[in-house]
């Protein structure tokens, strides 16, 4: 058998004016973990889609154990031993495990139904054989998200895949749920299984991959073994440009206290409590950031705040005027709010809708873009340029629909928004989740520009390398309750990990 399990030769797919792909070529060893790396909109995806056959090339070639194969189908790339986990699950919540293992199967139904007995004893050795501890009766809206990602990877293997596809693997996971996931990879790749694990985190390149391809504008800019390079230069690679890893924070102008929450309690969707007696203050000029693994109130907390949710109990107050009670429009027209969410494809934009058109949504019946109850689509246009040159939004032109936009643009584009207005308190949730370092870099330099200003800036995040660049101050926020509030010199990774996970300040 080859040695070289998949090679891609000339790869090019066109969107229009766009060359997603431009002439790719990697060459995948069998048995390793092969890391593609690239900025958000590099070309990663729409390869991987090619491979499992959701796209068709519009030129190149691919190799399968040094036989060309075309693959015109998800059904034919499973067919050739490719499996794919999507950054998005395919999965159907309220049916079990094993049940969602087994849709789609043709002849695999045992005697005269479909034999799910059986196929859930064969789902528990197979977990067991790599360390996934799946229950197959479990009903997948019970798992956390790491164990439905489990259940994915566990898809692709019943399905006989020997080539598993992993796009952004690590953006559902909590910083504790990712050791176990590379241990699981190590487990794989142990069993000859051949892993294409596409990203865009430096560290997590050089922590689990045997070699890494770099892609930039749709091309490939570098091919080499993990061992003999470094982040700098992957990240050179990657964004075409030196890359500042170490943000010159510094001590920043604290002005009066703006924004001043008192005893908040709110409840999650299900009911369940969420937020129970939070209580902090951020005076202009500050960065407060809010550390937690994730579901411990940190969106419950962005949303009553922005105005989103109810609150049960407390209060909320900029610069002294209460605002508990005061709705979206009021927050941020009469006391300066502004608003990124975590779930930038639900809350954040219309994906359905023109750049031009997001660049103003939450200000549509304002001056200048609306006069005596009519668009002017010519103010609209002019803002629209404006924000997107000023905050190196790329894209084909504003017209373009906001969820053609990759992740990073789609971010810039939402942060453009809400700075435009020059907020006195800013409420970001998430702000770098997903992104690439280019991005990363973009974001925090933008935060702290508002900081600059004189803005109250809460910065909720489950990333604690991104806290540690940018706050003032870390909370740290255990089951709903702030459990320390640490200065930058005692804020260790060790010291926020403790409270993060429910430790004694």
């Amino acid at each position: 058998m080859s040695e070289q399990h998949l090679v891609v030769e000339g790869i090019t797919k066109i969107f229009g004016d766009l060359r997603a792909n431009d002439g790719v070529g990697i060459a995948v060893r069998r048995g390793s973990i092969h890391a593609i790396l690239g900025e958000n909109g590099a070309g990663k995806s729409t390869l991987m889609n090619i491979l499992y056959g959701l796209y068709q090339p519009d030129a190149g070639r691919i190799y399968i154990n040094d036989q060309q194969v075309h693959i015109g189908n998800p059904a034919e790339a499973l067919a050739l031993g490719i499996g794919m986990v999507h950054q998005h699950f395919m999965l159907v919540g309220t049916l079990t495990v094993t049940e969602n293992i087994v849709l789609g199967i043709k002849g695999r139904g045992l005697g005269l139904g479909l034999g799910l007995a059986e196929h859930g004893r064969k789902l528990a050795r197979l977990s067991d054989d790599f360390g996934f501890e799946i229950d197959p009766d479990e009903a997948v809206w019970k798992l956390p998200m790491g164990m439905q990602q489990r259940v994915e990877i566990l898809k692709a293997l019943y399905h006989n895949a020997e080539l598993l596809i992993l796009d952004e693997p690590t953006s559902v996971l909590t910083p504790s749920e990712t050791g176990p996931f590379f241990d699981m990879l190590g487990r794989l790749k142990a069993a000859e299984k051949t892993i294409l694990f596409i990203t865009h985190k430096l560290e997590e390149v050089m922590a689990i991959s045997d070699r890494v391809t770099v892609m930039r504008g749709g091309k490939v800019t570098a091919d080499v073994a993990t061992d003999e390079t470094n982040p700098k230069e992957l990240a050179r690679l990657m964004v075409g440009r030196d890359v500042v890893f170490d943000i010159e924070r510094g001590t920043g102008t604290k002005g009066d206290t703006v924004l001043e929450v008192k005893h908040l309690r709110a409840r999650s969707d299900r009911g369940l409590d969420a937020l129970d007696d939070v209580s902090f203050a951020i005076a202009g000029g500050e960065i407060l950031g809010i550390a937690g693994v994730d579901g411990n109130g940190q969106q419950e907390l962005a949303e009553v705040i922005a105005g989103l949710r109810p609150l049960e109990g407390g209060e909320i107050l900029v610069a002294g005027a209460d605002i508990t009670d005061a709705s979206v429009a009021r927050r941020r027209h009469h006391h300066g709010m502004g608003y990124v969410p975590e779930d930038r494809h639900r809350v954040g934009l219309v994906l359905a809708d023109s750049v031009a058109a997001n660049t103003m949504l939450r200000d549509f019946n304002q001056a200048p873009f609306s006069k005596a109850g009519w668009f002017d689509f010519g103010a609209i246009r002019r803002h629209a340029e404006t924000l997107v040159e000023r905050f190196d939004v790329r894209l084909q032109g504003i017209d373009q629909m906001a969820g053609l936009l990759s992740g990073g643009n789609q971010q810039k584009l939402i942060l453009a928004r809400e700075l435009a207005g020059e907020p006195r308190v800013l409420v970001v949730a998430q702000p770098t989740k997903g992104l690439d370092v280019g991005a990363i870099e973009f974001v925090q330099k933008a935060l702290l520009a508002q900081r600059a200003r004189g803005c109250a800036v809460l910065y909720i995040s489950t990333e604690l390398e991104h806290l540690l660049a940018v706050a003032d101050r870390i909370a740290v926020i255990f089951e709903g309750r702030i459990v320390g509030v640490l200065e930058p010199a005692e804020a260790t990774s060790e010291r926020l990990g403790m409270l993060m996970a429910g430790a004694a300040a």
